[in-house]
């Protein structure tokens, strides 16, 4: 068994990689910060047992969200130690809540400031602080809002629909 059996053992659906893209797209847009995605967070040194979660040396959220510092590497980095300032969960189809929450619950644990918890079928966006408690955006809403990090997205964006085009070929 290697390192990625666990993480890679869901399978993507289209609604999990077209939330990912969007979030993505929209918060690289944000020069304070670098966006990652599918990055191998290094956990070897933790003991994250108490949270349930399958991952014995390394977790990968759907996306990383760092401060700008960080850029292309001369010695390109497989494993991150600096945990990112936001992870983002998207639920695919495969996985439950409760797994996706328990990650969330160790990223705070790992120093991550915010998370958000996102659910493509239900467009909602759960966004976790780690002092507690929790904050649910969804179509009714304009604005995905971390406070904790200063970051505001239109949610329309994230899951409104592209164009007539891309209706039609669905």
């Amino acid at each position: 068994m290697n390192n990625f059996d666990d993480e890679e053992s869901y399978m993507g659906s289209v609604n999990h990689s077209l939330a990912q893209v969007m979030i993505a797209s929209l918060l690289v847009n944000d020069e304070r910060f670098t966006v990652l995605t599918e990055l191998s967070l290094d956990i070897s040194q933790h003991d994250l047992s108490e949270y349930s979660i399958k991952a014995k040396d390394e977790l990968k959220p759907d996306i990383c969200v760092y401060s700008s510092e960080i850029g292309f590497q001369e010695f390109d980095i497989v494993k991150m130690t600096e945990m990112p300032l936001l992870a983002i969960e998207i639920l695919s189809p495969t996985q439950g809540t409760k797994e996706l929450k328990d990650k969330i619950r160790a990223y705070f644990d790992l120093g991550v400031k915010s998370c958000w918890l996102v659910i493509p079928d239900a467009q909602l966006i759960s966004v976790y602080a780690k002092q507690g408690g929790f904050r649910n955006f969804d179509m009714r809403d304009t604005e995905v809002i971390d406070e904790v990090v200063d970051v505001r997205l239109p949610i329309a964006k994230v899951f409104g629909r592209r164009s007539n085009e891309a209706q039609a070929v669905a």
